[in-house]
């Protein structure tokens, strides 16, 4: 996975879980890094360091925000909250630097990563609350189940079905491991970084990705939020 050649400094960014990642590709390759992983029991800092977090990997790239000449951002599915704000600040980072404007499935982003075997499929999965995990495999780029939100018995279902052998990552495959492992899956140990969103992955996607109109960029809720789902 490389950038494409056109696509000049790149700034990628993902807030679908409780962590914010950001990466700054450079037409080089190289690649910069942060994120803000919050303690247990501490809520996610979309909100108070995603911008922070940029200014940094933009100042150790050694780059400004009108060097950026595309925005890759992470549209979920995964928290609600988090991706309205990591899409809001992407739209807006775009229309003040010119910049295009691609939006990368994190659940894809989590699968690219993934060091599946040939012939395997790699299982990305978010935990989604509500007893239930957002879903999706690959086989290299072919798409082989599509997003979807399931609880572990049905995920324990799709993930049987996939082609051997079968890697799933994510927090969803955290939480969700006893019913993954029993039905074939490998699932790397707890604090495995392939668990972790690469922001690094989300800059190589987009860079590959043709930008479109900005407002066509939006979160991937996959399920309508809670506060819809509990409204009389």
């Amino acid at each position: 996975m490389s950038a494409a050649p056109d696509s000049g400094v790149v700034l990628g960014f993902d807030t679908a879980t409780a962590a914010t990642a950001v990466a700054v590709l450079l037409p080089g390759g190289q690649v910069f890094e942060a994120r803000h992983d919050p303690a247990p029991g501490e809520r996610p800092g979309h909100a108070t360091r995603l911008l922070g977090l940029v200014e940094e990997t933009l100042a150790a790239a050694d780059a400004g925000a009108r060097d950026v000449r595309r925005i890759a951002v992470g549209v979920g599915p995964g928290s609600f909250t988090g991706l309205r704000i990591g899409v809001a600040t992407a739209r807006a980072l775009a229309q003040s630097t010119g910049a295009g404007l691609v939006g990368v499935s994190t659940l894809r982003a989590l699968a690219a990563a993934a060091p599946a075997d040939p012939g395997g499929g790699a299982l990305a999965a978010i935990d989604a609350r509500r007893g239930e995990a957002f879903a999706a495999a690959w086989g290299g780029n072919t798409l082989l189940m599509p997003p979807a939100a399931l609880p572990p018995e049905e995920l324990a279902r799709a993930a049987a079905a996939l082609p051997r052998p079968v890697l799933a990552v994510g927090d969803g495959a955290v939480r969700f491991r006893a019913s993954l492992e029993a039905a074939g899956a490998a699932v790397p140990p707890d604090g495995a970084r392939l668990h972790r969103v690469s922001a690094a992955v989300i800059c190589r996607l987009g860079a590959e990705a043709e930008p479109g109109r900005p407002d066509a960029v939006v979160p991937d809720y996959l399920r309508v939020p809670d506060a819809e789902a509990n409204r009389p």
